[in-house]
C-alpha cells in the first residue's frame, strides 16, 4: 500500500502520545467556528485540542434565551452534519442542542472554562498556556495553532462613569429579572430594539436611547416597525441624538438635544456592540 504523503507545511501525525496536553493541532475558541475547524483537523488524521475560556459554543450560549436566529438552518451546519428543525429560522436552544450533538458525533476533544494567557514559541513548536477557574495552570504543545475566538465577548466599553457597577449588562439574557424596574437599553441596532422589546412586553419600564437620529436601517424589517411604534406610543421611552454621561446607583445622566436629563434607574444594558 502506497504511503501517503503529508506536506512539510502541515502538521504530522503523532505515532505516540506521551503528553496527554501534546497535539497536532491547538484550537482556541469553541465556537461553531472553531468547531469547524477541529473536525476539519481531526478528519484529515491530526489530533486536535480546542480550549474555550468559556462552555462549548459560548457566544451562542449568551445570546437571549429565546431568541430566533435571523439565517437558516443550513448556514448554521458544520461537519456535514443536518441541522433538523421544523422552524424556517431555528431558536438559540436547538442550535446549543445542534452542536452539542456534533461535538458528541467527532468526539471533539474541548478543554472547557480553560482561558488562554500566552501563546509561544512558532511554526511546528508552539506552547500554550491556559488557567482554569481555579487558576490551576495548564501547558499545551501544539504544530499548529488556531484562532478563533471571534468577537462577541469584546464588549464595546462607553467609557463613562458607572459604566462597571454591577447593574450595567453588555449581553442580555432574559426579562423575567426585570419586571417593574426602571431600565434603560443603550443603542440603535437588533439587538438593542430586541431587548428593549422583550424587557417592555415582561413589565419592565424600558427608556432606549440612541447616539443617532433614528433606529438604525439595519434593524431587521420585522422588528423595526415593532419598535418605532412603541416609541411613537410612548410605550417605551425612546431619546435620540443623545448619549449617557454617567450612571449612578438609581438615576443616569442623558445628554440630550434638549440638555441634560436624569432618568430613575434600576439597570442598564449597553447594547453598543
Amino acid at each position: 500500500m502506497p504511503v501517503k504523503q503529508i506536506p512539510e507545511t502541515l502538521p504530522l501525525p503523532k505515532a505516540t502520545e506521551k503528553l496527554k496536553n501534546l497535539a497536532d493541532v491547538i484550537v482556541i475558541g469553541a465556537g461553531p467556528t472553531g468547531l469547524a475547524c477541529a473536525i476539519e483537523a481531526q478528519r484529515a488524521g491530526f489530533k486536535v485540542i480546542t480550549i474555550d475560556k468559556g462552555c462549548l459554543v459560548n457566544s451562542i450560549y449568551n445570546y437571549p434565551a429565546n431568541m430566533s436566529f435571523f439565517t437558516t438552518p443550513e448556514l448554521l451546519e458544520i461537519g456535514d452534519i443536518p441541522f433538523s428543525t421544523s422552524r424556517q429560522k431555528p431558536t438559540r436552544e436547538e442550535a446549543l442542542e445542534y452542536y452539542r450533538k456534533v461535538a458528541e458525533h467527532y468526539r471533539v476533544d474541548v478543554s472547557q472554562y480553560e482561558r488562554v494567557k500566552t501563546v509561544n514559541g512558532g511554526d511546528n513548536a508552539f506552547h500554550i498556556t491556559a488557567t482554569d477557574r481555579l487558576q490551576r495552570i495548564y501547558d499545551y504543545q501544539a504544530r499548529k495553532v488556531i484562532v478563533s475566538t471571534g468577537y462577541y465577548d469584546m464588549a464595546n466599553m462607553m467609557k463613562i462613569p458607572g459604566e462597571d457597577m454591577a447593574k450595567v449588562f453588555h449581553y442580555y439574557r432574559e426579562p423575567h429579572p426585570f419586571f417593574d424596574t426602571d431600565v434603560l437599553v443603550i443603542g440603535g441596532k437588533n439587538s438593542a430594539a430586541i431587548s428593549a422589546l422583550d424587557l417592555w412586553r415582561h413589565g419592565a419600564r424600558v427608556t432606549l436611547v440612541h447616539r443617532g437620529p433614528k433606529m438604525h436601517s439595519h434593524v431587521k424589517y420585522w422588528i423595526l416597525p415593532d419598535i418605532e411604534n412603541r416609541i411613537k406610543n410612548q410605550e417605551i421611552a425612546g431619546y435620540f441624538n443623545s448619549f449617557v454621561t454617567a450612571i449612578e446607583a438609581d438615576f443616569v445622566l442623558l445628554e440630550t438635544p434638549e440638555g441634560e436629563i436624569r432618568l430613575p434607574n434600576d439597570f442598564v444594558f449597553a447594547m453598543t456592540g
